[in-house]
């Protein structure tokens, strides 16, 4: 395929790469220069393009609290091993398990169940996986054996494992490109601070009202948060009701694969052989609307004869389900994300950076748990818990520098582009957050192998965390805004990967340290983390042309995808 050409001034375009866009109008009428909507939403007013601000952020609160909850969840088990040790006798070795066990499950589910979501919807996964997690936080409080402790992880993982996909998925059905960088930093840093917060309250509780007291507060949690849910989150799943296709501004033009020709056509239709239509993103500086009124591509328009739906038809658990009753278009969800992780760069890169951070965050993490209880430490579980404030540090100043950075860099390296939005922008983030990692990883692996003071250790675990919270909510958003069509099947190869690796750092991490010592596997690890995040130069240079040379795999693959935001 040839590389493609644009010219932005005559306003037609070419063969853009998927993902490129224009995002902002410099020649507008008025003088002034204006963000452009992208995606282009459809002129109904139940698109969640098109949603009043409060119910976009309101969903959008509901998806941060299930994924803290799940993060949180995951998290609170470490402060309870001391004391669950005491009482039930389970080795180091066995507790280790269980939580890499967990880690494995994390990525089961999420090929298991995420075909689910792409078939039936956002909110029924949603309630069904908070409902499980409500259930199994009871069961986590009566556990009396090893088998009880294997079998808490593997449920609950498996079914939290929605937390780490699906934010992702909703955030790209409601939110325009230009907002989702603060949008999916919000979303890590409630994931990342939710863990240490639910480290620092168990340790709390486990020492003063007993471990199992750790497990009814969550218990009591996420039956609110399955309430909150089960009446207030809607459906952000859009399939256009009939009477809308006349209305939409994006007809389905042709059969199969295919780039506009230099007609200003904003994308091109496809479809596959089970008959299910998707529009694909292919997005040009022009959009020329076939139907209806000239289109203001600065703001959203709503066509009024459309009904808005009531409350009722908003929280039903069918409306996100997809009219495709075949086996096999489910099915083919359990393998496509591997197709995507093995032939499209920035999948596998999502997928190995999100990976060695999360994996070198689980190792810092259990080995604070495992090391500080020790001389010269000698911590209890609430002064173990208190090791979660440097997270949160760190995390919270990470995101809030990392996620409006990223937007504005958006806007203004695009405004030196003539307007043209490359997702690629936003990888230059990681010039400034890339030296904070090796740093902060070597100073806690240096500190907990040699004993040094603890609030030397507490440093090292801040500056790590200033440093992966930007850079991971940069990759989410860089893989989201490059392949917005198939982002579901993506973030499975990615959630797949991201836990391999968690899974096989955490079982090999005990017997690793008693054969080299705990400095040296840090060392270890963050030379295969360095080496993973210089990557991103490669991408920098030659993303746009890997994009390009990925284009016709990304139609294929979207012309597979469910029918949402098609029309007939």
């Amino acid at each position: 395929m040839p590389p493609p050409q644009v010219d932005v001034d005559a306003g037609i375009a070419t063969m853009w790469p998927p993902g490129t866009v224009l995002i902002e109008d410099v020649n507008a009428a008025s003088g002034k220069k204006e963000i452009i909507l992208q995606p282009r939403p459809s002129t109904n007013p139940n698109d969640p393009l098109n949603w009043a601000k409060w119910r976009k952020y309101l969903n959008f609160a509901i998806v941060c609290l299930y994924s803290a909850m799940v993060s949180e969840f995951t998290s609170s088990a470490t402060p309870t091993w001391g004391p669950m040790q005491k009482e039930l006798g389970f080795s180091d070795d066995e507790l280790n398990n269980s939580y890499a066990i967990g880690c494995a499950f994390l990525g089961i589910g999420s090929v298991l169940l995420i075909p689910f979501a792409l078939k039936l919807g956002r909110r029924p996964l949603y309630l069904v996986s908070t409902i499980v997690q409500f259930l199994v936080a009871i069961w986590s409080a009566k556990q009396m054996t090893y088998g009880d402790l294997m079998g808490i992880n593997i449920v609950q993982c498996g079914f939290g494992a929605l937390g780490e996909v699906m934010v992702q998925m909703t955030i790209a059905d409601v939110f325009f490109v230009h907002q989702r960088g603060s949008l999916n930093s919000i979303y890590v840093w409630l994931w990342k601070v939710a863990a240490p917060l639910g480290s620092l309250l168990a340790g709390y509780v486990s020492l003063s009202r007993g471990w199992r007291w750790v497990w009814w507060g969550n218990a009591v949690f996420i039956g609110a948060l399955a309430l909150i849910v089960a009446f207030l989150y809607e459906e952000t799943k859009f399939i256009p009701e009939p009477e809308s296709n006349a209305s939409s501004i994006h007809p389905v033009e042709s059969e199969g694969a295919s780039y506009p020709e230099k007609s200003g056509k904003s994308g091109s239709g496809v479809q596959n052989g089970d008959g299910i239509q998707t529009r694909t993103d292919t997005n040009t500086s022009a959009i020329i609307e076939e139907k209806g009124p000239t289109t203001n591509l600065h703001e959203t328009q709503i066509d009024k004869s459309i009904p808005e739906r009531t409350y009722l038809e908003k929280v039903s658990l069918t409306r996100g389900v997809s009219s495709d009753a075949s086996l096999k278009s489910f099915t083919r969800h359990m393998y496509q994300p591997f197709i995507l992780l093995g032939t499209i760069p920035a999948v596998a890169f999502t997928a190995l950076v999100y990976g060695i951070l999360i994996a070198l965050g689980d190792v810092i993490s259990t080995s604070i748990s495992t090391y500080m209880k020790k001389p010269p430490y000698s911590f209890n579980s609430a002064q173990i818990g208190l090791m979660s404030l440097p997270k949160i540090i760190g995390v919270t100043i990470g995101c809030v520098v990392g996620g409006p950075l990223s937007d504005w860099l958006v806007v203004f390296l695009s405004r030196r582009n003539k307007g043209v939005y490359e997702p690629e922008t936003r990888l230059w983030c990681f010039c400034l957050f890339l030296p904070l990692v090796p740093a902060g990883a070597i100073l806690t692996g240096i500190g907990l192998g040699n004993g040094l003071p603890w609030p030397l250790v507490a440093l090292g675990v801040v500056l790590y965390n200033m440093g992966i919270s930007p850079i991971n909510s940069v990759v989410l958003t860089y893989l989201t805004d490059s392949y917005q069509n198939v982002i579901g099947d993506a973030l499975v190869g990615v959630t797949v990967v991201r836990n391999a690796f968690s899974t096989a750092f955490i079982f090999a991490l005990t017997p690793w340290i008693r054969k080299i010592g705990i400095t040296y596997v840090f060392v270890i690890i963050l030379l295969i983390s360095v080496l993973i995040l210089g990557q991103f130069a490669v991408l920098l240079k030659w993303g746009k042309s890997f994009r390009a040379r990925c284009a016709s795999r990304y139609e294929y693959y979207s012309a597979r995808q469910y029918k949402e935001r098609a029309v007939e």
